[in-house]
């Protein structure tokens, strides 16, 4: 039974805000989701993007019709129902509808079903089919919690005197060195897909004061670890006049703000997704912090005992299982300041006191997600940042602009990139970085 939609007199609402018209009868707009018999009833379950909800259809109430048309209605089909709301602890959500109407818009044929099931699939399967996986509910309460940590996000630094300003995707340098980077045919030259807009953002932050900025960014890196996406989301904040110090006091207040708004508001979704809310809970500043030094001292030891496979040698940068075991030893995200200069990246400033480190940060998740923060104050010398420049073999005039920075009015100043997946995988408690956004684009993933 198929039927154009047409108007309704009883009011439309999402299953979301089902309770606010209990006793009444509504009209709701969705897809089936499940669907179960027991001799002249029905119970047919709805999803309409906003929730699920549980219809009940009485045989002797409603039209033969409508009966047959929600029986034979086959998984993800589009229906428009209408009926009175009432109260059931049982169901989900608290309520579920007494069916009198229904409008199927179109019904998925048997011959062709859809493909996702209860049965267990494998990842590349349902990868495969991930414009379909999305409509999963775990799948659909991810995407709630990633929503939520995006505004919440914009919320923390509009509600605190930052300026959004927005950085070029195309960029005519590679800053960090070309086999990291996407190149681009740009008209006549070579242009490169960003891996940061923080350089442009220390631009507008030397106009505006404190500036962030929220967008795409691409690394080319071939790593197959379950922390990489090749696109992902970052949001930046930059600061003219701040040191490390200022830096890792914003990232601990913007963290635990992000931790406590999805408590607050997403706590249903975290329960959908599985997570271990008790764990989140503990999360509140200050952050312990240690230095890289202890950081190494830390792996050593752990090395010694036993505790990991591989000594790590001092001067290195952590890769993922040295970060993860760090961030296992803590219960709330851990700040590592001050690694060694060499091994991070040339716009860093040297600390005064040891000038073979870098005023930086990285901020490490607990329970072995690493890091989800990088940051640092920037170089403030002019003629330091351009011998910085000459050592890393970067072309001079495409940075010309970046120098004029400190050549016009320099101050020190400092900013850090977080990755919006890797804290949704983090407070979602995911295994895979993959799950953290509607389409993912990995190694050997760019379909769908």
């Amino acid at each position: 039974m198929e039927a154009p939609l047409t108007q309704t007199e009883t009011p439309i609402t999402t299953i979301r805000e089902v309770g606010k018209h209990e006793g009444q009868a509504v009209t709701i707009r969705g897809w089936l989701y499940n669907l179960r018999e027991s001799g002249k009833l029905l119970f047919p379950q709805f999803r309409d993007g906003s929730g699920v909800i549980q219809g009940v259809v009485v045989k002797s109430q409603v039209s033969p019709e409508v009966f047959d048309a929600i029986k034979n209605l086959t998984q993800e089909s589009s229906v428009i129902v209408t009926g009175k709301v009432r109260a059931d602890k049982r169901a989900p959500g608290g309520y579920e509808i007494e069916i009198a109407d229904a409008q199927v818009l179109q019904r998925v044929k048997e011959e062709d079903p859809y493909p996702i099931t209860p049965k267990e699939h494998g990842v590349d399967f349902l990868m495969e089919h991930r414009h379909l996986w999305l409509r999963s509910p775990r799948q659909a309460a991810i995407l709630r919690v990633r929503a939520e940590i995006i505004k919440a996000a914009r919320d923390f630094f509009d509600d605190r005197g930052f300026t959004l300003t927005d950085p070029p995707i195309l960029t005519p340098a590679a800053c960090e060195g070309t086999t990291t980077l996407f190149p681009v045919d740009y008209f006549d030259e070579q242009a490169y897909l960003t891996q940061s807009g923080q350089l442009y953002i220390e631009a507008t932050a030397m106009a505006l004061g404190k500036v962030y900025s929220f967008g795409p960014t691409f690394r080319a890196e071939k790593s197959k670890t379950r922390r990489h996406l090749t696109e992902f989301w970052m949001v930046e904040p930059e600061i003219a006049y701040a040191t490390l110090d200022d830096l890792m006091r914003l990232a601990e207040e913007f963290i635990t703000f992000l931790v406590k708004r999805c408590l607050e508001r997403r706590r249903p979704e975290l329960e959908t997704i599985g997570r271990d809310l008790g764990k989140l809970e503990k999360i509140d500043a200050p952050f312990p912090r240690i230095t890289y030094d202890e950081a190494v001292r830390m792996l050593q030891d752990a090395h010694a005992k036993e505790l990991i496979e591989n000594k790590f040698e001092y001067g290195g940068d952590f890769g993922s299982p040295d970060e993860t075991y760090i961030s296992l030893q803590f219960e709330r995200p851990v700040m590592v300041h001050r690694y060694p200069a060499a091994v991070k990246a040339f716009y860093m400033e040297p600390d005064p006191e040891r000038p073979d480190l870098a005023l930086c940060v990285d901020v490490l998740a607990p329970e072995g997600y690493g890091e989800i923060i990088g940051g640092s104050q920037r170089m403030a010398s002019y003629d330091l940042l351009l011998e910085r420049i000459h050592q890393h073999g970067l072309p001079e005039q495409a940075f010309k602009w970046y120098l004029d920075l400190r050549k016009f009015g320099g101050v020190p100043h400092a900013g850090f990139g977080m990755g919006i997946e890797r804290a949704v995988a983090w407070i979602c408690g995911l295994e895979h970085v993959r799950e953290t956004i509607p389409f993912a684009r990995t190694l050997h993933r760019l379909y769908p």
